[in-house]
């Protein structure tokens, strides 16, 4: 697979510092069940990394610490990693909210199918991969059969309330472009996705984010192979709006590798750009647990412009209105 990071370092982007931790971002390994186009984890079914359980607790006891309020689970398909659901309760119990970001098919798959349960049964975010309300765009984007296996999550999440005002139960969407373009308004594209997956299937949701796709691992590499990295870094660095730098989710947000290494975002520990720590190589949590992350500068490189092209974009969606 062909790398992007020798190009990506190369192109300057304006400085950043850490605000008040609130997130703790976990990749609690690389194993999916799926294999799509525009992973920047280049996840799969072959992947074997997971986070084993003294990781875990080291992740528990970072949160009891700091104190941090949200908990967001990605991977791969996190719900793979075996120490998943244990991780979840433990902490529910310190009153940390749980997002779990679920690709909709891992519901339906063996020894999973109580999963649906399990996270309406503790309150956890969902936030779905739903690439398009199209069946042909979804199965293209991610493969045969995907659109009726995602369709069939949802309406398992809404039969248990998920997406109804008033449940607690948060159901949140995610849109990813089908190539090297921007995200469409997130507002206007909301609406559509209300009014297609609404009227054709009867599915609730609570939001819909447009994340932009990043220049880096699988899409990268695509990108590369079709000699479309550098327009694409162009459009990004054209649409770049200066306005969107207080919002990015690196300020607030600290990403952990399934070996328990710290980054300031999941995309930077995927082109293994570590937390700067006063010139170490890398920390891991076990490091940090009494550390005041505030004021540190962000590691930056010309994939950040993907954050704050256009509307901008983060974990949780658009960042402009």
């Amino acid at each position: 697979m062909l790398s992007t990071y020798s190009a990506l370092k190369l192109i300057d982007f304006p400085s950043i510092y850490r605000d008040k931790l609130t997130t703790l971002q976990v990749n609690l390994g690389y194993r999916c069940n799926q294999q799509c186009q525009h992973c920047h984890v280049n996840a799969g079914p072959n992947r074997t990394e997971q986070m084993d359980a003294t990781t875990i607790e080291t992740v528990l006891e970072f949160l009891r610490q700091q104190q941090v309020a949200i908990l967001d689970l990605t991977g791969g398909a996190p719900e793979l990693n075996p120490h998943f659901r244990k991780l979840v309760d433990a902490a529910r119990a310190l009153g940390v909210h749980v997002i779990d970001r679920c690709n909709l098919t891992i519901l339906s798959e063996p020894g999973q199918t109580d999963l649906a349960d399990f996270l309406a049964a503790r309150q956890v975010e969902v936030v779905a991969s739903m690439p398009c309300y199209l069946k042909e765009n979804v199965d293209s984007q991610r493969g045969k059969g995907v659109f009726e296996a995602s369709l069939a999550g949802l309406q398992r999440l809404n039969a248990l309330g998920y997406g109804d005002p008033g449940s607690g139960l948060f159901l949140n969407l995610v849109y990813n472009p089908q190539g090297p373009s921007l995200p469409p308004a997130q507002c206007a594209l909301e609406q559509d996705y209300r009014q297609q997956l609404g009227e054709e299937y009867g599915v609730r949701f609570n939001t819909l984010y447009t994340l932009a796709n990043m220049p880096i691992q699988r899409f990268g590499s695509l990108l590369l192979s079709r000699g479309e990295f550098d327009g694409y870094m162009d459009l990004l660095r054209e649409a770049h709006q200066a306005s969107n730098l207080g919002g990015v989710m690196c300020r607030t947000l600290l990403s952990i590798d399934w070996q328990g290494y710290a980054y300031d975002c999941d995309f930077n520990q995927m082109l293994d750009i570590p937390l700067s720590m006063g010139g170490a190589p890398r920390r891991h949590l076990r490091e940090l647990l009494d550390t005041d992350l505030n004021g540190l500068p962000i590691q930056v490189a010309g994939h950040c412009y993907g954050c704050t092209a256009g509307q901008g974009s983060s974990c949780g969606g658009a960042l402009l209105d």
